[in-house]
């Protein structure tokens, strides 16, 4: 379902996914972790600060649903790993909530949207202060194109190429419960 509307500043937003096309998005994420993992065994979820962790709440849910078992949740903070420190001004920095060693762990990673791979890049680096994981998978509900970095997502809820000068919104409600998923145009 698409629809598009005009605000005051003439930019153009077209609706990508709705509430029940993320919710599709990642049962179906959902599953292909546990098909190419073989099950739950070692594995965790580490959702990035703010967006990837609402995510990841959501996968270990479906998850739960799907095979019985919980998996342990992580929720990482890039921001003092950014390599963008200078250019973009103070900002505020959240908790990492990791209360278990990712030593040996099968790690998904989870992020809402993945552009440059810069986020990414900064999360693997705080990743390795938890340990040595076996691996680690990432797992986004957006790709969007334009990497500058040799980062590619293992679990993609919806590729969307966009130009690099628009944006793609992901809102959530007052229960961190996506929303939807917009396209901006300038």
């Amino acid at each position: 379902m698409r629809t598009a509307r005009e605000d005051s500043m003439s930019q153009v937003e077209t609706l990508i996914l709705d509430q029940p096309g993320i919710n599709r998005a990642l049962t179906r994420i959902a599953h292909e972790i546990l098909e190419r993992n073989k099950g739950t065994d070692n594995l965790v979820l580490v959702g990035i600060r703010t967006g990837g962790d609402h995510l990841a709440r959501l996968l270990r849910d479906k998850i739960q649903e799907i095979e019985g078992k919980s998996l342990p949740l992580g929720i990482v903070d890039v921001t003092m790993y950014r390599d963008d420190l200078d250019s973009r001004g103070p900002r505020p920095v959240g908790m990492t909530d990791i209360a278990f060693s990712l030593t040996g762990e099968k790690v998904i990673l989870v992020d809402e949207v993945l552009f440059t791979g810069r986020t990414i890049r900064a999360a693997l680096d705080a990743l390795m202060d938890f340990g040595r994981p076996r691996n680690i998978q990432l797992a986004v509900l957006i790709d969007r194109g334009h990497r500058e970095l040799p980062i590619r997502a293992d679990y993609v809820g919806r590729n969307l190429p966009t130009a690099r000068d628009e944006k793609i919104l992901v809102t959530f409600d007052a229960a961190h419960l996506p929303i939807e998923v917009r396209l901006v145009k300038p």
